[in-house]
C-alpha cells in the first residue's frame, strides 16, 4: 500500500457521544429500571470496550498501532462511482459505494472484530463467543481471534447454519468452533428448542447462548458484532475515511444511506458527518434502510427492551419489535433483529436521519441490475441500501445531487439465494404486522436529574481510600478493574498511589493515563510494569 492510501485511514474512532451527549441512554437493571453502570457489564465485556462503551467526554478514541496495521491489509476501501448505473438509471445524480467487501472476509465486520479480538487480549481474556446471523460477524471475529490466539466459539442462527455452509467452514478454517443456534450448549437454548423443536433460530436466541456462555467463564469474553456504543465507533473508520477520499476528491455528499439490523454500518459512515451537518448547514440527509420482515423502525416501539430472547442483557432504550419477536426466514440473516442500536436508535428518533423497508424481491431485484452493470455482486443486506440509493436517484434524476451508500460487504457466500431469485422461487417476505400488545415502556429512574445525576452517581463520586499501616491509601476493594476515567478521579483527588490485587485488569487507557498524569499503579506492593 502506497504511503498516500494509508495516510487516508485515520488515526481514531470517532465517538458521536463526545460531541453529543445527550445521545447516551443508560442501560437499566430489570426490576427496579435503576440506570446501572460499568460494573453490571464486567461479567460480558472487556474493561477496555466497556471504557469505550460509556465514554461521553472524548470524541476521539485512539486506534491502538496494533490494530490500524491490521487494518492496512485491506484499507482504505475503495470509493467507487457507480457511472453504468447512472446511465440505466438515466439520472443526472452521481452514485458512489463505500466498498466494505474488499475486507478479508468481505464485510464491514472486520473493523470491529479486530479491535474487539486485540483489546480483550490485552484485557487477560483467553477465550471469545459470539453470535452470528448470515455469518459476516462471525467470520470477522473468528479471523480476528486467530490473529491474537483466542480461542472462539460462534453461535450461528440455524437458518444461516443450514443454509450458508461455506460461511461455516470458513469460520472453522481460522479455527472457531461454530454451533447451530438454538442448540443444546447452553439452558437458552434448550429452553427454546424444548418449546419449539422447530425453531429457525433468531439472532436475539444466539445473542443469549453467548451471553450465557461468556457469564459461565471468568476468561471468556462476549464479543458483539453490533448494536453497542463502541461497535459504533469503531465502524467510524468508513465515515472519517469516506471525508478523508471526498475531500480529496473535491466533492460533498447529499444523501448517505446504509441499510440497518443492528445498526453499524449505518452509524459507521453517517456519524462521522453529523457535526459537520448541524454546523455548516451541509444540504446532506441520512437514510437507514430495512427489511419489509423485520421493520425495527418503520413499524417498531421506540422502548426499553431487551437485547436478547434469553432476557440476560441489560434493559436497552431503542427500537425494537419486542424482544419475543420471531423473525421471518428471509436471505439478509444480518437484518433479522429485533432491536436497533440504542445510539442509531436516538439518532433517527431525533430527528438526523429517516428510515425507509423493502421487500425481500425488491432488494434482490436491485443486486441482480447493479451485479449486471457494475460487476459486484451485494450481499443482501447491502442491497438493501443499493435500493434506496436507485430509487433517491430516479426521485431526483434532474438534480446534481450525489449518493454514498455503503456496499458493507459482497455475496459470494449468498449465491443460493441469487439462485432461488433467478429460478423464480424465491418467495417474498411478508411485511410485518404488528402485535396487538407492543412492547412495554420503561422509563429510566434516576432520581429526577437526568443523565447528569445519573453520570455523577456511576462514575463521578468522589473514591474514598482508607489508610493503611503505611499512610497509603488502599484501595484493593474499589480497584478489580482500574480504567482511565478512575485514574483521573484519584488524580483529582490528590491520590498518587493506587494498590490492586493481583487478579486486577489494567485497561490500556488506564497505563496512559497514569503515565501521563504521574499515578503509581501497583500490585500487590509492587509497581504495575504495564
Amino acid at each position: 500500500m502506497n504511503k498516500l492510501n494509508k495516510n487516508l485511514i485515520p488515526d481514531h474512532w470517532y465517538n458521536i457521544l463526545g460531541d453529543f451527549p445527550q445521545m447516551f441512554e443508560p442501560f437499566l437493571q430489570p426490576g427496579s429500571n435503576q440506570p446501572i453502570g460499568q460494573d453490571a457489564l464486567e461479567p460480558l465485556f472487556a474493561p477496555s470496550l466497556i471504557e469505550q462503551e460509556l465514554d461521553c467526554r472524548s470524541n476521539r478514541i485512539p486506534i491502538p498501532e496494533d490494530v490500524r496495521q491490521r487494518y492496512e491489509i485491506w484499507r482504505p476501501t475503495p470509493l467507487i462511482r457507480a457511472v453504468h448505473l447512472e446511465r440505466h438509471l438515466n439520472t443526472s445524480c452521481k452514485i458512489y459505494f463505500k466498498y466494505e467487501g474488499c475486507s478479508p472476509v468481505g464485510s464491514h465486520k472486520a473493523n470491529s472484530a479486530i479491535a474487539q479480538a486485540y483489546l480483550s487480549k490485552k484485557d487477560g481474556f483467553q477465550r471469545c463467543v459470539a453470535e452470528t446471523g448470515a455469518g459476516q460477524w462471525g467470520s470477522a471475529i473468528s479471523m480476528a481471534s486467530s490473529f491474537y490466539g483466542l480461542d472462539c466459539k460462534v453461535f450461528m442462527v440455524q437458518n444461516s447454519f443450514n443454509s450458508k455452509p461455506a460461511r461455516r467452514i470458513l469460520m472453522e478454517t481460522y479455527g472457531s468452533r461454530v454451533v447451530s443456534s438454538p442448540s443444546r450448549d447452553t439452558q437458552t437454548g434448550r429452553d427454546i428448542l424444548q418449546q419449539n423443536p422447530e425453531f429457525p433460530g433468531s439472532l436475539g436466541v444466539a445473542i443469549g447462548e453467548a451471553i450465557e456462555t461468556a457469564r459461565g467463564d471468568k476468561k471468556t469474553v462476549y464479543t458483539m458484532g453490533s448494536a453497542f456504543n463502541f461497535v459504533c465507533h469503531h465502524q467510524t473508520v468508513i465515515g472519517l475515511e469516506l471525508k478523508n477520499q471526498m475531500a480529496q476528491m473535491g466533492i460533498s455528499p447529499n444523501y448517505i444511506v446504509s441499510c440497518i439490523g443492528g445498526g453499524s454500518s449505518f452509524a459507521g459512515i453517517a456519524f462521522p458527518f453529523l457535526k459537520d451537518k448541524l454546523e455548516k448547514r451541509l444540504d446532506l440527509e441520512f437514510v437507514a434502510v430495512e427489511s419489509t420482515a423485520v421493520p425495527t423502525v418503520t413499524k417498531g416501539e421506540y422502548s426499553y427492551d431487551y437485547g436478547d430472547t434469553a432476557q440476560l442483557t441489560p434493559l436497552m432504550r431503542m427500537y425494537t419489535l419486542g424482544h419475543k419477536f420471531s423473525p421471518p426466514v428471509i436471505h439478509s440473516g444480518g437484518l433479522r433483529y429485533h432491536g436497533l442500536s440504542p445510539l442509531v436508535s436516538r439518532f433517527l428518533k431525533d430527528g438526523h436521519g429517516c428510515a425507509v423497508a423493502y421487500s425481500q424481491k425488491e432488494i434482490f431485484e436491485a443486486a441482480l441490475t447493479f451485479a449486471r452493470l457494475e460487476g459486484l455482486i451485494p450481499a443482501p443486506e447491502t442491497a438493501h441500501g443499493l435500493k434506496a440509493a436507485m430509487d433517491l436517484a430516479v426521485q431526483n434524476r434532474g438534480q446534481n445531487k450525489t449518493i454514498v451508500f455503503c456496499m458493507t460487504g459482497h455475496g459470494f457466500f449468498d449465491l443460493a439465494g441469487y439462485k432461488l431469485f433467478l429460478e423464480g422461487k424465491m418467495e417474498d417476505s411478508t411485511d410485518y404486522a404488528p402485535p396487538a400488545q407492543p412492547p412495554v415502556i420503561a422509563a429510566p429512574q434516576t432520581g429526577g436529574d437526568g443523565f447528569e445525576g445519573w453520570w455523577s452517581k456511576n462514575f463521578g463520586a468522589d473514591l474514598k481510600a482508607a489508610p493503611t499501616q503505611g499512610g497509603e491509601p488502599d484501595n484493593r476493594e474499589n480497584y478489580k478493574i482500574l480504567t482511565a476515567s478512575k485514574v483521573e478521579r484519584l488524580i483529582k483527588s490528590n491520590q498518587r498511589t493506587v494498590f490492586l490485587p493481583a487478579d486486577a485488569i489494567v485497561t490500556p487507557l488506564a497505563l496512559e493515563a497514569s503515565r501521563a498524569l504521574g499515578l503509581d499503579i501497583r500490585k500487590e506492593g509492587r509497581r504495575h510494569e504495564g
